[in-house]
């Protein structure tokens, strides 16, 4: 696993030379490529340092369709820091992985993946729900993978079962509860809900992170949040991210860049944010790394919003 003193003597080194560190570590611990399906216990699966549960989504969108969910993104940005990434998930492999090709997937499969329609009004993006894969259980998670360095649970639709978080006791455990905050009409609108077990989950992690956007700009449920949550962080788009250390509210401001795709841009944060915190920053000094990661993604459409691992290293090398 890579360091925290890795990241804190990144700008020692060369650019080629980080490189090189990088990509022997990786040579070093070879991992599965690409769709790994069917019975679990069948497949090898190595260890990896970031797991994130979570459906991967099939988007409809104007211009066409795409891979999403915050698990995909979550994978690509875990990645470009270096990290070994994982995806559990269910999914039903309609359009091609594309970007995620080369990320270890542990598919449990579905007849559709969880498909959405995504239209754009004057008044922001509606969704509708098309389709629904299957929940994720603790069963399902590889062997090899239940002693990741970090968890991230990402539900997009409620697909996560909240009875995970308490196996992953000696895991950073993160989580983006953004799909236990939502629910679906008949007509199959998403539209935000209550999260009952909001108090007992978020006890139980080590790091949380949501959207103003994911509670409708309800501050008494963010204040509740930020009570149960040992650390939250609240991203408010362009605006910036405040982030409650055991209740305690600090605010940091966003660098402002032109805005083409905001999609995914909460879930590179959160992927950031977790990853600086299990390797020792501060709650606000994660949050500054993950603000400016996640500022710089919103001028890319789709997966390629993503951080490279050399923007990672800029970032660093900026930062020194």
């Amino acid at each position: 696993m890579l360091t925290h003193a890795f990241w804190s003597l990144l700008a020692l080194f060369s650019k080629q030379a980080y490189e090189s560190l990088q990509f022997a570590a990786l040579k070093e611990r070879p991992y599965s490529h690409g769709i790994i399906g069917g019975m679990l216990g069948a497949t090898r699966f190595e260890p990896i340092d970031y797991l994130v549960i979570g459906h991967l989504t099939r988007d409809i969108l104007p211009g066409g369709e795409r891979i999403g969910g915050s698990a995909a993104y979550a994978a690509l940005t875990a990645q470009a820091f270096g990290q070994r990434a994982g995806i559990l998930t269910a999914w039903g492999e309609e359009i091609p992985l594309g970007a995620l090709e080369g990320i270890p997937i542990a598919n449990l499969g579905a007849d559709h993946s969880t498909t959405f329609q995504n239209t754009y009004t004057k008044t922001g993006r509606e969704q509708r729900l098309l389709h629904l894969a299957p929940p994720i259980e603790f069963h399902s998670v590889p062997e090899a993978w239940r002693n990741a360095a970090i968890v991230h649970l990402a539900p997009v639709m409620g697909e996560v079962s909240p009875r995970l978080a308490p196996f992953f006791r000696d895991s950073t455990l993160g989580i983006t509860p953004q799909g236990w905050l939502r629910e679906w009409r008949e007509d199959g609108r998403v539209q935000a809900s209550d999260w009952p077990e909001a108090d007992h989950i978020l006890a139980q992690s080590d790091a949380a992170v949501i959207s103003l956007e994911d509670v409708n700009g309800d501050e008494g449920l963010v204040q509740r949040m930020a009570t149960a949550a040992p650390i939250l962080a609240v991203t408010e788009a362009a605006q910036g991210t405040r982030v409650y250390v055991n209740g305690e509210e600090h605010a940091l401001l966003a660098p402002q860049m032109k805005q083409l795709d905001p999609t995914g841009a909460g879930d590179i944060f959160a992927t950031a944010f977790f990853i600086r915190l299990h390797y020792g920053d501060s709650p606000l000094e994660a949050a500054r790394v993950a603000t400016d990661v996640a500022a710089r993604s919103v001028g890319r459409e789709g997966l390629a919003s993503t951080p490279t691992p050399d923007e990672i290293y800029d970032l660093f090398a900026e930062a020194l």
